[in-house]
């Protein structure tokens, strides 16, 4: 914890400047991609002059410039003093706030668990049934989304408490287009399809996949992804909730079938560059470089929407570099998951200001403002795709509205010595060769000591 932490965000609200109108990025209906119907009827709905609202939330530096130009259409639609602050100390933070009675009205969570906690503690506001049946519709895969928000309160009966809005995917392999027409390779469809290239490719004389795991003292996470993804792929999605739960056993059989098709991909000397014995020491921002190369070390490489950050200076996604859905089993017949992330809209402190704002999260214009802009994904189906600021972030857009299920990154969801430890650490050892089974078990007893 920092040990600049604030005494509220109350305080440091004073260094964030209200939002108003003169501050729109796109004036209301000059361009019409977007639904500025939606606004005029938001704004025509609510007065709130004169009536301040505070939003504290984990987004610093241009982050915060695109949330609170978002914000700046719910000021000038209401007339309401809004007022922004982000913190990268923020779950700390907010926990502060909270038990000293100095509450923003609106708190956005990065993380599920740490809102569920509020709201069993009696700290968050329920948001209505109304709002709940409107994600319930609106959103792709809308119960999924639901589900991340639901949460027992200190009365012990479930409401829905946190709104998802501004999402992250997961479920992807990346790949050159060069490379895959050069030698006459189709994105797959399937895990069917997935599976027959990898072996194409080594029967080619190639190496299909670079995968690395190293990540410091987080080495192991990049197979935590591998896994839930997987296990969304091989069984119901219950069984995902029931296993970060625990539930669902660590060593139940269907978690353990989970981890050992991952190592089908990841413990084949013939399917990953270098060799199965250098996933676990490759680090991860290392990893997708074989993409690169010439010859290319490898063909495919999957991880989350943010890996670009670490391709070669001047790689341009779409062109030298694109990517595909990491694809389900066809004949499991388990829909389109994607596995991902996201941040959550909360009232922790009630009042009409911060309902109307909740409100206004299910106008197209509160997704398409951001969208036009980059950095923000929705699966709400209603907003306009084509406003989204490049062809990259339409097609992962694209994954979002296609999905049949949603679930929130199973490692972030289990006890921080489980999801952030013996996960990780029990991902090395198997891919260190460690059997799939004892390596459930061990993580298993890790989980068992917490209780």
């Amino acid at each position: 914890m920092s040990s600049r932490l604030l005494s509220g965000v109350a305080t440091l609200a004073l260094f964030a400047g209200a939002a108003t109108a003169q501050d729109l990025k796109f004036a209301p209906g000059a361009d019409a991609r977007f639904d500025w119907a939606s606004y005029e009827a938001f704004a025509a709905a609510h007065d709130l002059a004169g009536e301040q609202i505070t939003v504290f939330g984990p987004w610093l530096g241009p982050d915060q410039e695109l949330v609170e130009s978002v914000l700046a259409y719910f000021a000038a639609a209401t007339g309401a003093d809004v007022r922004y602050t982000g913190s990268d100390s923020f779950e700390q933070q907010i926990v502060v706030d909270l038990e000293a009675g100095s509450a923003p009205n609106i708190a956005v969570f990065p993380q599920p668990g740490l809102a569920a906690d509020m709201a069993a503690r009696g700290f968050l506001t329920p948001l209505g049934e109304d709002a709940e049946a409107w994600m319930t519709e609106a959103y792709a895969a809308g119960p999924s989304w639901v589900a991340l928000g639901v949460y027992a309160g200190a009365d012990g009966s479930d409401a829905f408490y946190a709104f998802p809005y501004k999402a992250d995917v997961k479920s992807l392999v990346w790949y050159s287009p060069e490379n895959f027409e050069d030698a006459g390779y189709e994105v797959p469809q399937t895990m069917e399809e997935l599976k027959a290239l990898t072996d194409q490719i080594v029967a080619d004389g190639e190496t299909p996949w670079c995968i690395g795991l190293g990540s410091g003292g987080a080495t192991g996470w990049p197979a935590t992804d591998w896994v839930e993804d997987l296990l969304l792929r091989t069984q119901t999605p219950d069984v995902y909730d029931g296993w970060v739960t625990n539930e669902i056993a660590f060593d139940d059989p269907r978690i353990v079938g989970a981890i050992e098709e991952f190592g089908w991909f990841a413990r084949n000397d013939a399917y990953v560059a270098g060799g199965a014995g250098v996933v676990a020491s490759t680090d991860f921002r290392d990893s997708p470089k074989g993409l690169f190369d010439s010859p290319p070390q490898c063909y495919m490489h999957r991880q989350a929407s943010f890996i670009p950050a670490f391709f070669p200076e001047g790689t341009e996604v779409g062109v030298d570099v694109d990517f595909f859905y990491f694809p389900a089993y066809a004949e499991k017949d388990l829909g389109s998951p994607v596995l991902g992330a996201g941040t959550l809209f909360t009232i922790t402190k009630d009042s009409p200001a911060a309902h109307a704002l909740i409100d206004f999260l299910q106008t197209p214009i509160a997704h398409e403002v951001w969208m036009a802009q980059g950095g923000f994904l929705t699966p709400y189906s209603a907003a306009n795709p084509d406003v989204y600021a490049n062809d990259v972030l339409k097609g992962l857009g694209e994954i979002l509205t296609n999905a049949t299920t949603f679930r929130f990154d199973g490692s972030d969801l289990m006890p921080g010595g489980v999801g952030a430890g013996s996960f990780w650490t029990g991902m090395v050892d198997y891919a260190g060769g460690k059997p799939a089974a004892d390596v459930a078990a061990e993580i298993q007893a890790s989980w068992d000591a917490l209780k």
